[in-house]
């Protein structure tokens, strides 16, 4: 992997709250048996997803993103006039144009900077680095959204993709604070083949008509053995990176919360960096791969079910089309449920 950069930069940002939202439909494995040619049992041994969460017909990425940055606000204490700049994660916009971060700060009551960041599933990492720089720089603070309604965008009738993805949202409120430590992080991106996992029309390369969509080529695509080997090899490098970039190993860490994209990932990762077992959060299943929602929503439930306290250390690493990877450390501090 690329890792020229050796020097470990460390900024002095915290998360000062966390706030998740999951559409109220939920879809379980028995539901797709009724009209996929697979089992329950298949899916939970392949991927270990027992349900995931689906938009309502009239809710959009925005409207998932507002209620998590809500509650990522409350548990912060803090208000939407406090936040200089407003960053979306996402792969699934509202529309191609304009970006969702404007639609969410407007909502918010808020005039703030705002914009869309695109790296699949490594969205929230990306947004991580970049928001947190901006506080580091005293451009902050910073509301920081992971938010994707992949159900859009996928067809349902497609075994391939159906079981695997799911909607939702989580929030993060990044501030200044010296005692703080977020990083070091390692971000990488290989577009030699895009093709592993993308939506092959719909852009500018192909736009949509009769023809695509009669092709149903603007849904999306994956070839799921090479994406399987990708995503361990690229998250297991970035994250031994990481740690060697902070001088710490593996003993160091409290807990490790990776893109929740198949629990065979996740644990094919964990045992190449030789993670317990029980410093594993796993939520893929209940939540199925949301993308750039995966990890925020991760961290948002290991909290509220006390997987992580104040101080711990946490490990996070990520994968997704592009292809992004990327993975960093940092110092938890978000307040605590309901505070």
């Amino acid at each position: 992997m690329n890792d020229q950069d050796t020097t470990a930069v460390v900024l002095p940002v915290r998360i000062a709250g966390l706030g998740a939202y999951l559409p109220e439909r939920i879809v379980t494995n028995d539901e797709l048996v009724t009209y996929l040619d697979t089992s329950d049992e298949w899916i939970k041994s392949r991927t270990g997803i027992e349900q995931r969460h689906r938009n309502a017909e009239d809710q959009a990425t925005s409207d998932l993103a507002i209620e998590a940055a809500k509650r990522a606000l409350t548990n912060a204490q803090m208000s939407i006039d406090e936040i200089t700049t407003i960053i979306v994660a996402t792969t699934t916009p509202d529309f191609s144009v304009p970006g969702t971060a404007p639609i969410v700060a407007a909502a918010l009551g808020s005039n703030a900077t705002a914009f869309d960041l695109n790296a699949a599933c490594s969205g929230f990492l990306y947004g991580l680095q970049v928001g947190g720089a901006l506080v580091a720089q005293g451009i902050g603070p910073v509301l920081l959204i992971g938010a994707e309604s992949l159900s859009r965008i996928l067809d349902p009738n497609d075994r391939s993709v159906a079981i695997l993805f799911g909607d939702g949202a989580g929030a993060a409120v990044l501030v200044k604070d010296d005692t703080a430590t977020l990083g070091p992080f390692v971000l990488g991106a290989d577009g030699t083949d895009p093709s592993m996992l993308w939506t092959p029309a719909g852009g500018t390369r192909t736009p949509t008509d009769a023809a695509v969509v009669a092709a149903n080529t603007h849904r999306l695509a994956m070839r799921g053995g090479d994406v399987y080997r990708n995503a361990v090899t690229r998250m297991t490098e970035a994250s031994q990176a990481v740690l060697k970039k902070a001088g710490q190993s593996i003993v160091d860490i409290d807990l490790f919360v990776g893109h929740q994209a198949n629990v065979r990932i996740l644990d094919a990762v964990a045992q190449r960096l030789a993670v317990p077992k029980e410093k594993i959060h796993i939520t893929v299943n209940k939540h199925g791969n949301t993308s750039a929602a995966s990890i925020p929503l991760a961290l948002t439930d290991a909290r509220d079910n006390g997987r992580i306290k104040h101080g711990d250390t946490v490990l996070l690493a990520a994968f997704g089309a592009g292809l992004t990877y990327g993975a960093c450390l940092l110092t938890f501090s978000a307040p605590t449920k309901g505070s």
